[in-house]
């Protein structure tokens, strides 16, 4: 079972590389990138489901944790109309804000500070709500900065809530994704999503190899009951 502190010490190694705003390079674009924000530079996960996602052109789109906006900002690059995204992080909603003007995007991504859903009073209905998921397990008695929580979720309790929450944004026949990976508690998840009346479907998947070796990216549906 994959250890929650190697985790907690990519995040920590993470954010000390980062002590002011700086630029990464990702597939040809130079992306802002804040302190305190997880870099996509520092794992492949983040390309990974980039490479997964099929993004609703010309639909609606959010993304839940969105950190520097890789995501959020590809969806409007590829043709949604209207984008949203949300982040945990002050820092990251700010980065998000960021890079979609940078790429002239502002007028199609609205970036707004929340935890999940809870900020989201003003927000359209969604053809695709997709969260590129902190799905490493860990102990929910414990402190855990802002950055480590884009790595870890205590207790999987904000995975409880995504499950419960999430079809009540959706679009009629629109899909709840999440992204997974191997390094989660997959049997603790689907027992989670049962307990919601949720069912979770793989819809595409890829492996990659990582430094602790190879890892297992998965797009999930998640499908209710």
């Amino acid at each position: 079972m994959y250890d929650y502190t190697q985790s907690l010490r990519r995040s920590d190694a993470s954010r000390d590389k980062v002590r002011q705003r700086t630029e990464i390079d990702l597939r040809g674009r130079r992306w802002t990138l804040l302190p305190d924000v997880f870099s996509p530079a520092d794992t492949k996960s983040s390309l990974a489901h980039l490479d997964l996602l099929k993004f609703p052109v010309d639909g609606t789109f959010l993304e839940v944790g969105s950190g520097t906006g890789l995501i959020a900002v590809s969806a409007a690059l590829a043709g949604c109309r209207a984008v949203w995204a949300t982040d945990l992080n002050p820092a990251a909603a700010e980065n998000t804000a960021l890079n979609a003007a940078r790429f002239g995007l502002a007028d199609k991504v609205t970036s707004v500070h929340s935890d999940l859903f809870d900020a989201l009073h003003d927000a359209p209905a969604f053809d695709v709500v997709y969260w590129h998921s902190n799905n490493v397990w860990a102990p929910p008695d414990l402190d855990y900065s802002v950055h480590q929580r884009a790595y870890v979720d205590p207790g999987y309790e904000a995975h409880r809530r995504y499950f419960r929450e999430a079809p009540d944004h959706l679009a009629p026949g629109g899909q709840v994704l999440i992204a997974l990976s191997s390094r989660a508690r997959r049997a603790e998840l689907e027992e989670l999503a049962a307990t919601e009346s949720r069912r979770l479907v793989t819809v595409d998947s890829t492996t990659v190899q990582e430094p602790e070796g190879p890892v297992v990216y998965e797009l999930m549906e998640v499908v209710t009951l």
